[in-house]
């Protein structure tokens, strides 16, 4: 009954289909070339957000108000020719139910982007057939996204997107650089989509979608209980941690939500936190300093 209200909020005002999924914002940052005017910058950055923006990803139709907040911020650190060496971070929000905020759903920087691009190529959407690193990696990340927003409105909602993301995956695997390989305990765009589709890590999954459901999105309601369904979220991610430590899918997660889940257990009703916040350095040390900063 919650996913419907919230959908029903989300799709109010719809009159007809539009099929584009988000509303990104695209930023080139070329400062590190020392060509900054260039031309081809202000293009790459025009064509890349109408390429996401103007790209139907899905068959399925979004309103003005559905469409996914996202951002997509390039630093291009060395440039010639056609030859781009970049990093990318990309940043990914939905709104919380019963609330003016939103709440970050993805905030990842993915430092292995290297690409060709030339002012007059087409930006082209295809999971099957690898066009480009460009479009490869910014496909999977919007797909991605999809299933992250999916996973945190319904139970394993977004397994679809990522599988659509898997077969990106496996195009761009004989065709492009190592951010597509397994990467052992390391980040890549492989071990990221392989974590999300694996059933080691269902309870993760299960814990992200109580963390939006039952706690984010009933803070409106019933704060208490909001909160403490967050910590039962928590406690969930620790046992992944302790089955699984150090993965890729734990780390994209917190270094998302540290700063959320900070302010989240320092406000509201007082609970015994002391716990949480044990299991908090244990899973994500690299935050130490938020979770020291949380009184209880």
């Amino acid at each position: 009954m919650r996913i419907f209200l919230f959908l029903c909020v989300l799709s109010c005002g719809l009159h007809s289909a539009v099929s584009q999924e988000f509303n990104a914002t695209v930023t080139i940052d070329a400062r590190q070339t020392g060509q900054v005017r260039l031309r081809i910058f202000s293009i790459l950055e025009q064509s890349l957000q109408e390429f996401i923006n103007q790209t139907a990803f899905t068959n399925e139709n979004f309103s003005e108000l559905q469409k996914i907040e996202c951002s997509f911020f390039i630093t291009i650190n060395n440039f010639e020719s056609d030859r781009f060496q970049a990093n990318i971070q990309v940043q990914a929000s939905r709104p919380v139910f019963g609330a003016t905020i939103k709440t970050p759903i993805i905030n990842i920087k993915d430092e292995d982007f290297n690409f060709f691009y030339t002012e007059s190529q087409p930006l082209i959407y295809d999971v099957n057939n690898f066009q480009s690193n460009l479009t490869s990696v910014v496909s999977f990340y919007l797909l991605t996204i999809l299933g992250l927003e999916a996973d945190s409105l319904s139970l394993n909602g977004g397994t679809g997107f990522y599988e659509t993301a898997r077969q990106i995956v496996n195009a761009a695997q004989p065709n492009a650089g190592s951010g597509w390989q397994a990467a052992g305990i390391g980040f890549s765009r492989f071990n990221l989509n392989n974590d999300l589709l694996s059933q080691n890590f269902a309870e993760f999954r299960k814990a992200f979608y109580d963390y939006h459901i039952n706690g984010l999105d009933v803070m409106h309601s019933d704060t208490k209980k909001a909160k403490q369904n967050i910590l039962n979220s928590i406690e969930k991610l620790k046992n992944v941690n302790d089955s699984r430590p150090n993965s890729v899918l734990l780390r994209v997660f917190f270094d998302t939500k540290a700063g959320e889940i900070q302010q989240i257990l320092n406000g509201g009703p007082k609970l015994d936190i002391a716990q949480t916040k044990e299991y908090l350095y244990r899973i994500a040390p690299v935050h130490n300093t938020k979770w020291r900063r949380i009184k209880y």
